[in-house]
């Protein structure tokens, strides 16, 4: 049975006096993707940032195969396999893709970093042709990929992922998303993936969440999640009608 490997409990934080996560609990288990779902503003990034300790939790728990990492450093939550691709890529732009790369491993002291290399580029051929390149003269989607291939190089056993098709075309999006489920597979990386695509999402997801205004309002197997009416309407862009057929502008999500 696959235990879980990333808890969230009773998470709240705040921006100054506003508090954007309210109470929140979820699990990711083992070797699973896990998504969350929700419009800008929801609390997804936030979530993502105090994982990783980029901000402090007021109150709440975060536990990595039953340790807890609430408030620690983000150096040393990386050192616990935890590691955090955001939103927007942020890579370095003045470095080449080799140097995007090297950084990605400069916590680890083990002898896996040269076999990870070559294991990257047999998911992203494009960035071993660019080596050399200055990475902030990549495309958007090659700034992606190396966004991502430099947090495998932390070797993570836990991903989180902040919005990776954010201002891709449909392919790129179709391609980075298989090559994630790849990773999942192949490599058995938990992933943790915050997305307002939420029909890519749920394709890739074994799980998931929605959030809105910082709680946690729904959950279940993404499957099940395909299927609601309200994330059918409100999510995935399906029109709900009545009886005659007119258009429901007004129905309101059930956990309203």
């Amino acid at each position: 049975m696959t235990g879980t490997l990333l808890q969230i409990r009773n998470l709240e934080c705040f921006y100054g006096p506003v508090m954007a996560i309210r109470g929140v609990s979820l699990e990711v288990p083992e070797g699973r993707i896990v998504t969350v779902l929700g419009a800008n503003g929801a609390g997804k990034t936030t979530l993502l940032k105090t994982i990783s300790g980029v901000m402090d939790p007021a109150k709440g728990d975060i536990l990595v195969a039953g340790a807890s990492i609430a408030g620690r450093d983000p150096d040393r939550i990386v050192k616990k396999g935890v590691v955090h691709v955001p939103e927007g890529r942020e890579i370095f732009p003045l470095l080449t893709v080799n140097e995007n790369l090297a950084m990605g491993a400069y916590s680890r002291r083990d002898g896996g970093v040269d076999a990870d290399r070559e294991m990257i580029f047999g998911y992203f051929p494009i960035l071993k042709e660019r080596l050399g390149q200055t990475a902030g003269t990549l495309s958007g989607g090659q700034q992606q990929m190396l966004a991502i291939a430099r947090g495998l190089m932390a070797g993570p056993r836990v991903m989180l992922l902040d919005e990776p098709s954010l201002g891709l075309s449909p392919l790129l999006v179709n391609d980075i998303f298989a090559i994630l489920r790849r990773v999942n597979a192949e490599r058995g990386v938990t992933m943790l993936l915050v997305e307002q695509n939420a029909r890519v999402a749920l394709e890739i997801a074994d799980e998931g969440y929605v959030m809105e205004l910082g709680r946690i309002v729904m959950e279940g197997p993404a499957e099940r999640l395909q299927q609601n009416t309200d994330i059918q309407e409100f999510y995935l862009g399906a029109e709900q009608r009545g009886l005659r057929g007119e258009r429901r502008w007004k129905r309101r999500k059930s956990w309203g």
